[in-house]
């Protein structure tokens, strides 16, 4: 039933929000019906003689005005107040008929609603000052009468009433503009997000393909090559074809096994590859004929001492944070899978991790060994370029807040990777605490 009544008062409401015009037009006339009413009616007499025609036209013309009160709320405002003071003045031997006063409240409330609220007490203030003192001045004595000072407390009312209004008005279209800013912010947030992860998925899906399929590349060419003169080496290099492939769909069904839902018990639970798994790495790109060093050392204090063993540099290092740890091996995986490439399997690469109090340092080097024949015009860092392996390591770096450098090495054949790793877990963007 509520409901129902709700409903059947929205639908005016809503033609006459449609229809400003119409809407004044309709307070115009009750707001004439009011005066005549109110100048007929007595509290203590119970009626009144019925007024003159002056005063009947003078209302009219005041309430008249208040069609207009939207376009012009200022001018409307002077209008009323003038209509008013002149029944005031005119009928002054007559009865008081202050009645007439309701045009200016309601003009008055309008300006006041509508107006900043500086200007809008400035003008109520004038406005009742200049009508009360009129009134009480030239109209039916005694100044104090109760028409006079209810003349006084309607005006002052409706300049209240009016700015509270427009008060009001403020606020909620302060909240609804902070609602529009809020969800414009989420949206752009939530575009920038699903990039980043965009981003991230396809960093990590060229890591574990070019790392594999280039293990796969060399050791097919291998078994090629000697298959009819050494049948045993090209079986056991068809088997290294078939470790590096296999490893290949596990990693990569453990990257796209991401992308399902939470929950989902076919999502993959092992955790992502680290410094620990850098032992294997070096194993695999050993079978591929791919010779690595690698060396470790920690500046922190009472730290193990330097290492040379791949499988031992985790515990060098130390712990890592999670994204740090995962970060330094992709780098390592896509360095050495660029060595392995470009290079050709005949090079020799050195692979340096330094663990400092707030920072990891990686550094790769190789000696350019026997760089096989690649189409294309030569890239000036030394690479083939078309590939998004060195993109790939710098955006890392930077996600992290830290920098990579890769370039042909200074005075000596081969190329360098340098990447510094800050361990503070700040990604970039974010304000350093402090």
């Amino acid at each position: 039933m509520t409901s129902l009544a709700v409903t059947g008062l929205a639908r005016p409401r809503g033609w006459l929000r449609a229809h400003p015009l119409a809407a004044d037009s309709l307070l115009a006339a009750a707001t004439f019906a009011t005066v005549l009413i109110g100048s007929v009616v007595n509290r203590r007499s119970g009626t009144l003689p019925p007024p003159g025609l002056g005063f009947v036209l003078l209302s009219a013309l005041a309430c008249a005005c208040l069609v207009a009160r939207r376009a012009a709320p200022r001018t409307v405002l002077c209008a009323t107040s003038a209509l008013t003071l002149v029944e005031v003045v005119a009928g002054r031997d007559d009865l008081p008929r202050t009645q007439i006063a309701m045009a200016v409240v309601v003009a008055l409330y309008t300006v006041a609603s509508r107006t900043e609220r500086p200007a809008a007490w400035r003008i109520a203030a004038l406005t009742v000052a200049l009508l009360a003192g009129i009134v009480m001045l030239s109209g039916v004595p005694p100044w104090y009468s109760q028409e006079n000072l209810g003349l006084l407390a309607w005006t002052g009312l409706a300049a209240a009433a009016g700015d509270a209004v427009r008060s009001r008005r403020a606020y909620i279209a302060a909240i609804e503009e902070r609602a529009v800013r809020a969800e414009r912010t989420r949206e752009e947030e939530a575009r920038r997000r699903v990039a980043e992860e965009r981003l991230r998925i396809a960093r990590e899906l060229h890591d574990v393909v070019a790392h594999h399929i280039a293990l796969v590349n060399v050791q097919a060419g291998v078994a090629s090559h000697i298959m009819d003169s050494r049948p045993d080496q090209a079986k056991e290099a068809l088997a290294h074809v078939r470790e590096a492939s296999r490893s290949a769909l596990a990693e990569l069904r453990a990257t796209v096994g991401l992308l399902r839902q939470y929950g989902d018990p076919e999502a993959p639970t092992e955790p992502a590859p680290g410094l620990a798994a850098l032992g294997h790495l070096v194993d695999g790109f050993a079978r591929a004929g791919l010779r690595v060093d690698v060396g470790t050392a920690s500046d922190l204090p009472g730290g193990p001492g330097p290492g040379t063993d791949a499988a031992g540099a985790a515990a060098v290092v130390g712990k890592l944070p999670a994204a740090v740890d995962l970060a330094a091996y992709r780098v390592l995986q896509e360095a050495l899978t660029n060595v392995q490439k470009h290079a050709g399997p005949a090079a020799h690469a050195a692979v340096t991790l330094v663990r400092g109090p707030d920072a990891l340092l990686v550094t790769v080097l190789d000696d350019g060994g026997d760089p096989p024949p690649e189409p294309g015009p030569p890239d000036p860092t030394g690479r083939t370029s078309g590939g998004h392996g060195l993109i790939g390591m710098n955006e890392r770096a930077c996600a992290l807040g830290g920098t990579c450098e890769t370039g042909p090495r200074d005075g000596t054949p081969g190329f360098r990777v340098r990447v510094r790793l800050p361990l503070d877990g700040r990604t970039a963007g974010e304000p350093r605490l402090g």
